[in-house]
């Protein structure tokens, strides 16, 4: 660092932080010169601009790895957030990092996908991003010629279906995709649900009358999720991957779970606020109020909340992220899509909840005493930037890395009201929850882009992340170009 062009040797100095990562808590300042973190320690230099940090905590910027965000569908909706308004709701909420997904439609590439995505994000990001990949046609060329080059470009996780008819793949083509996954040093996320069982209960549900929002739960119960976990988990192992199940929604999956790490498989899970704070008494709303709580897989009851809770005390899950996927309420490509009423089966799965997911699991987990703050920067920004090669550029506050930060004000007690958040959807599931913590301010790339109250960034300031090959895959195979 020279610092002799320069009034002082940092753009910012963040003044006795009591800074919590992954591992250690600890005070000290935090030095930021070009939007990175170039010093730690105490009594530095004043910046240019001095933020006064005392009292309170700094973590890491949050990585979000789990978001949909101006996604196209097959069916006519539309999902509510876009580039622009999602990461201006994810900085609102402390998130610094989001990764999205590039949809491949059947009968089409993935290149396609990531070219129609990079459009779609281009110069409207207010906050660092990445992309994740959807396959749904895994064809020779995609897996032998796509999959390989888009990896060693940077896109280096993967996501398969096991449900939607549109998206799912059977046994055979999650093998390959896997296979390819292994080879070429990508980590694969899996959504699993049983399709067969949920189309077969869901035709008898309307067939009997039962179409209210509430009979969505019973469309999908536990063992459809369980029986789809177990069965990704043999996967994996017949082809030697790790993989990562995603919005893990109750105890069945988890037991699931556990049972791979008792075999030595690495087998990593996510879980999502959903399924700590929503029940399936919020999708028995009266009327048609439950299809705003229509995700998949489902929130379940209460006893179930207490089991993700137990995984996120004991180390069974890796993440938290949002699965932050909003469609209006109201209007016509919503979730009154086939008109207000409509059968559960035709509502569109996602709930939005990129700008609360950090402030909830704040609250209730660590001035809960149900989680520590080093876990709580765990899950929501450390392992996250590892699974998807991101680490130790974010999730972390440490010398040369980006300067990703978030103060908290823990001293006010807040209720969630729709009308106070960031993104473009017209309700939020957590409306009326009380939090007692959020961000005071936000840092992206040492830019503040959330300050007391008020969003301070701008579209464009986010830049697209190339990932690194996870070091979970790397360190376990030998990646290259041989073949399986």
């Amino acid at each position: 660092m020279n610092s002799s062009n320069r009034d002082q040797p940092f753009d910012t100095v963040v003044r006795d932080a009591r800074i919590a990562t992954a591992a250690d808590l600890f005070t000290a300042d935090i030095g930021i010169l070009d939007g990175a973190i170039v010093a730690l320690g105490n009594g530095l230099a004043d910046g240019r601009e001095t933020i006064d940090a005392r009292g309170r905590f700094v973590t890491p910027g949050g990585v979000d790895g789990h978001v949909h965000l101006d996604q196209p569908t097959s069916d006519g909706s539309k999902m509510a957030d876009d580039f622009e308004t999602g990461t201006r709701s994810a900085a609102c909420g402390g998130t610094t990092t989001v990764i999205p997904f590039a949809l491949q439609f059947k009968g089409h590439g993935v290149r396609a996908a990531v070219e129609d995505y990079h459009m779609r994000a281009a110069d409207k990001a207010a906050i660092d991003y990445a992309f994740h990949l959807i396959v749904s046609d895994p064809s020779h060329a995609v897996v032998s010629e796509e999959l390989p080059k888009l990896i060693a470009e940077g896109y280096t996780s993967i996501k398969v279906y096991m449900t939607y008819d549109d998206m799912k793949l059977d046994d055979r083509q999650i093998i390959d995709v896997l296979a390819c996954a292994r080879i070429h040093g990508a980590m694969t996320m899996i959504h699993a649900e049983n399709s067969d069982c949920i189309g077969w209960l869901t035709e008898r549900l309307l067939a009997a009358g039962l179409s209210a929002p509430k009979y969505h739960g019973a469309s999908r119960p536990m063992l459809v999720e369980r029986e789809a976990t177990h069965r990704a988990i043999a996967l994996s192992e017949l082809a030697e991957v790790p993989i990562l199940i995603v919005h893990v929604s109750g105890r069945e999956a988890i037991e699931q779970i556990h049972w791979a790490r008792g075999r030595g498989l690495p087998v990593f899970a996510e879980t999502c606020p959903q399924y700590l704070f929503l029940s399936e008494e919020d999708l028995a709303l009266d009327g048609f109020a439950g299809a705003k709580c229509i995700c998949s897989p489902p929130p379940r009851d209460k006893a179930n909340q207490q089991a993700v809770w137990t995984g996120l005390q004991n180390g069974m899950f890796t993440i938290v992220s949002s699965d932050h996927a909003p469609f209006n309420y109201d209007g016509p490509d919503g979730k009154m899509l086939h008109g207000p009423g409509s059968s559960f089966h035709q509502v569109p799965n996602g709930i939005p909840g990129i700008e609360t997911r950090m402030p909830l699991l704040f609250s209730e987990g660590v001035l809960g005493g149900r989680i520590d703050i080093n876990r709580f920067v765990q899950l929501t920004s450390t392992n996250a930037a590892k699974l998807y090669g991101l680490y130790p550029r974010k999730g972390t506050i440490a010398i040369g890395s980006d300067a990703d930060l978030v103060i908290w004000d823990t001293g006010v007690a807040r209720t969630i009201r729709n009308a106070d958040l960031h993104h473009a959807a017209d309700y939020t599931p957590y409306e009326g929850h009380e939090v007692r913590a959020w961000p005071s301010v936000t840092m992206s790339r040492g830019v503040t882009v959330w300050s007391e109250g008020a969003f301070r960034g701008r579209a464009g300031h986010g830049r697209f992340l190339r990932c690194e090959r996870p070091g979970v895959v790397t360190s376990q195979f030998k990646i290259g170009p041989a073949t399986f």
